[in-house]
């Protein structure tokens, strides 16, 4: 009887720490749901928007879509400002803007990112279903 008891035990045991390291697994290296809260994507992306967010392109060196790469000349001040300030992007880092320019907490208010801290790239939203499909396909 007891043999038994442990040997159902060690098994879901195990069956639960292989689930877990594919499960830790996936969502590192392939790919994670999001689910968005802030207004600085907006219209693109609003408030409780489910988003998958893919993990290989940062790691392929493939992240496109940025306002500004390193040794790029980036304006920082915002849209209604009559004087414009600008900044070059230093080395190892890139310049993040939101599609809300009014009300965007970015790289205009904290500065250059560096490009280890992007851990994914915003591919497909998922809910809600009527705007379901790939991000590539808006206008921006």
């Amino acid at each position: 009887m007891f043999r038994s008891v442990l040997g159902k035990t060690l098994g879901f045991v195990g069956y639960t720490v292989t689930y877990g390291c594919f499960a830790h697994c996936a969502f590192e290296y392939i790919g994670e749901f999001v689910l968005c809260s802030g207004p600085s994507m907006e219209p693109t992306i609003v408030n409780h928007d489910i988003v998958f967010s893919e993990r290989m392109s940062p790691r392929l060196c493939k992240i496109q879509k940025v306002i500004g790469l390193e040794g790029d000349k980036v304006c920082t001040s915002s849209p209604s400002d009559l004087l414009k300030a600008h900044t070059y992007v230093p080395n190892g880092h890139v310049w993040l803007e939101g599609d809300n320019l009014k009300n965007s907490t970015d790289s205009r208010i904290y500065g250059p990112i560096p490009y280890a801290l992007i851990r994914g790239r915003i591919c497909l939203k998922l809910w809600p279903l009527h705007s379901f499909g790939s991000l590539s396909e808006r206008p921006t």
